[in-house]
């Protein structure tokens, strides 16, 4: 019976989600105009859950490229107001858009800022009529049982501030780089300080070839190394080409004789490559922009001498850091 109920939550939870989801529109594009001409800063504001959720948000705002600090409604009333700027913009979260300290203190911010953009699931309420921008969080149920936890509710919310932050993010063209110098201290940010050479793969970890090795060869150095791309290099060790394993696949189902192919007949010629000496935060800067997960290694005589896979900059699991 629990395993029951706790896919229910989930389901509950994927519902509300979507809910929110098909609601998306004019309201959500002039919310994110606002902050990007925001020459300042943006300010989360809530209380309660909403304001744990809000400091949540406040925290991926800043590691991903737009400045933002979150302002406890009850201690903005005593005196921390004067961390206000005329030119901020604010994003108040409340689910009922009644909480009575939130809304005493929009009373007090419309004053001093340039908008208000609010969070509610209530587009009658107090701060939904206040605000100059409402994003609708609202969700069909919370998955509390009695319907009073916010459960669902905080799920939408947390989701709508990722929705912002991600738009944000791509819209001011966040790199890598820049998210490394926000991290400096962060296992990620440790990684892509170093160069490519302490991180890349050498010797017989090395998945490399001949242009003139059959196809077999190819699909057995493939499975061998297991890092999806083997790497076709010359007698001198320059790089030639490079076949992954969906280049495989496709002259597989494209080409009955695929036994009689060589390496040469399935491989990308001139493959994008780069030096020992750079940082591992441009290589990934690299892999990013042309979408690829595999980079050969050379050194100053153009002679490979190591590849570079999209786990050595991450860490195995860790593709969440990009998002």
């Amino acid at each position: 019976m629990s395993i029951q109920e706790a896919r229910n939550v989930f389901l509950i939870e994927e519902q509300g989600l979507a809910a929110v989801r098909e609601r998306i529109g004019e309201e959500f594009i002039r919310a994110v105009e606002l902050i990007l001409d925001c020459p300042s800063r943006l300010i989360i504001t809530g209380i309660g859950k909403s304001g744990i959720i809000g400091q949540k948000i406040t925290a991926t705002l800043n590691s991903t490229g737009t400045p933002s600090f979150f302002l406890h409604p009850v201690e903005a009333m005593h005196g921390d107001l004067g961390m206000v700027m005329p030119t901020d913009v604010v994003v108040a979260i409340s689910y009922s858009g009644e909480t009575l300290e939130l809304n005493a203190l929009l009373a007090s911010l419309r004053k001093r800022v340039t908008a208000i953009i609010a969070m509610t699931g209530r587009l009658d309420s107090s701060l939904a009529r206040g605000a100059d921008v409402v994003l609708d969080i609202g969700v069909p149920r919370e998955a509390c049982p009695l319907g009073l936890a916010p459960t669902a509710s905080t799920t939408a919310t947390l989701a709508m501030g990722d929705a912002l932050s991600v738009v944000l993010q791509s819209r001011k063209k966040f790199k890598v780089t820049d998210f490394r110098e926000n991290h400096p201290g962060g296992s990620l940010g440790e990684r892509l300080k170093v160069k490519v050479c302490e991180v890349m793969l050498t010797g017989d970890s090395i998945p490399a070839i001949h242009k003139d090795d059959s196809a077999l060869r190819a699909i057995q150095i493939l499975n061998e190394k297991n890092i999806g791309a083997v790497i076709i290099v010359d007698g001198d060790r320059h790089v030639s080409g490079i076949v992954t394993d969906g280049d495989i696949r496709r002259c597989v189902v494209g080409d009955p004789d695929f036994q009689k192919l060589k390496a040469r007949d399935m491989m990308t010629p001139d493959p994008i490559s780069i030096d020992d000496g750079m940082l591992a935060a441009d290589a990934l800067s690299i892999m990013q922009r042309h979408e690829i997960t595999v980079l050969p290694i050379i050194d100053r005589e153009q002679q490979m001498v190591g590849i570079l896979h999209l786990h050595d900059l991450l860490g195995k699991g860790e593709f969440r850091f990009l998002v």
